[in-house]
């Protein structure tokens, strides 16, 4: 389904003429190796171009369409027209000269091979070149010796003769089309991808842009021990893939991977969308609502625009009319050793992928602060609430991101280590912050316990429950408000020193804190003071006579939620008081 499906968008990228054909592929190239009529290298040229990140301007290799590169393993495989300096030249560097040589003489056997019938100058000056090049007198070679240190990074070089890249003669893109079309080199058999009978890749090209995975690629199909084969077949023979699906499916992950603006992190898990068809602006407006991308609409004009979709009405978005009813994939990646894992992949329709993410934001819904800036929390934000934010390591775990994200895109409750995360946050800091409140409400709305009642899981204060933790959570945020007023700019509350008892064992904790109330009490004025005691009394007269002993995990849940909506409501009190 997931080869399929790539299979799909790499059609519908070719109708567009948004990817290189069959047999050529997106490389980065940093230098050009100039040539003359007899193969003579008269100097070596840099080709990288600037490029703006962030506040500073780098020299980046340039993207080329070139012939599809090999993926290599352990053994020497050349590519054609381009590769790097052990391959083109024959030049290790700081590395094995021996092998540099072998790499040299496969490089030049490849170019004879598919040039020695090509009749043109350009193709007559490469092998001119391969010909008479001296790979043990390549480092001291003058045309090297300007670019010495960039050559030696590995980069890889292309040729140009007379100003013009070889790579752009016909007659040379000619003979490597007919030589890739003709290249069989495996069995023949049905394609599970296409269920025609073709020629079987046995390794496919690498797919590149996974983060934490190989910087040189990893494999998404994979078969490397015999445990993994069966029926006597070899590496990817016992998932046969045709040669055409192959260089399809990865060419177009790699186009979905190499494509910043559309792609997503969290954790580890790299997450890649697009809809049937491979119209951009479905990414754009998806990415927009769900991970809070940046677009050209603000957050009311998108939420109308969502609200319209999810009506079945289509909705111009960027000048591309977005059909609700469009499929839609969501693939999400991690890394593993030499291959990928495939977090989780996804369909389903571009209206009821939204409908979905529309869902979890109004179950996320809470009162927020006055500085909270954000109208819906992302999910990157989200997760950031379950983690120490002074630690140099900020990233949530990463299983529990992949299993947020699925539980949000498919409507499912979400995995119980997203509401630990939380919990383990607020005890260790005994912070409730607007996102941990959200993450407790959420969580119990989509996993209902009678323990923590809806009447709880409001999105502001709900001054009519009579759920006793939820107004046990409510009064200590009374008496810490007491506390503060009776000493102003105190350095530690009651917070700080029994929050986590308060929530947990209220029956031994309240009795001292509502005793201790009593003496900041009387440091208030009257008007303070009458204001305050009523506001006990209202909450006690709510509770029984003895505290419970002891408050469970669902029951500790109500209470943080009570005592963040009353200090929430203490604050816009506050507000409200400064303006009038």
């Amino acid at each position: 389904m997931i080869l399929q499906a790539l299979v799909q968008h790499y059609e519908d990228l070719i109708a567009q003429n948004l990817i290189a054909p069959p047999g050529w592929n997106q490389v980065k190239v940093s230098y050009a190796l100039e040539l003359d009529e007899q193969g003579t290298l008269l100097r070596v040229a840099s080709i990288q171009e600037n490029v703006v990140k962030g506040s500073k301007t780098v020299l980046m290799p340039r993207i080329m369409e070139l012939p599809a590169p090999v993926k290599r393993t352990m053994g020497i495989a050349a590519n054609f027209l381009c590769d790097n300096t052990a391959y083109i030249l024959g030049f290790a560097g700081k590395g094995n000269p021996k092998r540099a040589r072998e790499c040299f003489a496969a490089c030049k056997a490849l170019h004879e091979q598919l040039l020695s019938g090509v009749n043109t100058p350009t193709a007559k000056a490469l092998l001119a070149f391969f010909r008479c090049w001296d790979p043990e007198q390549a480092a001291g070679h003058p045309a090297i010796q300007d670019g010495i240190s960039g050559i030696q990074a590995g980069a890889n070089l292309v040729f140009r003769f007379h100003g013009a890249f070889i790579h752009d003669d016909p007659a040379v893109r000619q003979a490597w089309q007919a030589h890739y079309d003709t290249d069989s080199g495996g069995p023949t058999m049905i394609c599970l991808v296409t269920g025609q009978e073709t020629s079987i890749e046995a390794v496919h090209p690498a797919i590149k842009g996974v983060q934490g995975a190989q910087s040189s690629g990893a494999a998404l199909v994979s078969f490397n021990a015999p445990a993994f084969c069966s029926y006597g077949k070899e590496q990817n023979l016992n998932a046969p893939t045709g040669k055409y699906a192959a260089f399809a499916y990865t060419s177009a992950l790699n186009h979905l991977l190499a494509d910043r603006n559309h792609l997503y992190r969290l954790g580890d898990t790299t997450v890649a969308c697009w809809a049937e068809g491979g119209e951009p602006a479905f990414q754009d407006a998806f990415g927009a609502f769900t991970f809070g991308a940046q677009c050209s609409y603000t957050e009311t004009e998108l939420r109308n625009m969502v609200g319209t979709l999810l009506r079945g009405n289509p909705v111009l978005f960027d000048e591309t009319l977005l059909d609700p009813n469009r499929p839609f994939y969501i693939l999400g990646l991690a890394p593993n050793a030499a291959r990928l894992s495939v977090r989780f992949f996804l369909r389903n329709s571009f209206g009821g992928f939204l409908e979905n993410v529309r869902k979890h934001y109004g179950r996320l819904n809470i009162v927020k602060p006055s500085f909270d800036k954000f109208d819906t929390l992302p999910l990157w934000k989200l997760l950031g609430e379950t983690v120490n934010q002074n630690s140099k390591d900020k990233a949530a775990s990463p299983n529990m991101t992949g299993a947020v994200l699925r539980s949000v895109l498919l409507d499912e409750p979400y995995p119980v280590t997203l509401l630990h995360g939380a919990l383990l946050r607020i005890r260790a800091e005994r912070e409730i912050t607007r996102g941990r409140a959200a993450i407790l409400k959420a969580y119990y709305l989509k996993r209902p316990h009678p323990d923590i009642p809806k009447e709880v899981l409001t999105v502001s204060l709900n001054p009519d429950s009579t759920n006793i933790p939820y107004t046990l959570g409510r009064l200590f945020s009374v008496l810490e408000a007491v506390q503060s007023s009776a000493n102003p700019g105190i350095n530690a509350t009651i917070k700080d020193r029994y929050f986590n008892a308060a929530s947990s064992t209220p029956g031994h904790i309240f009795p001292i804190l509502l005793n201790l109330s009593q003496k900041h009490l009387r440091k208030l004025d009257n008007g303070l003071r009458i204001y305050y005691e009523r506001q006990i009394t209202e909450l006690t007269g709510v509770l029984s006579e003895t505290f419970p002993p002891r408050l469970n995990l669902p029951q500790q849940g109500a209470f943080q939620l009570g005592y963040y909506h009353q200090t929430q409501k203490r604050y816009e009190k506050k507000e409200e008081t400064k303006y009038v």
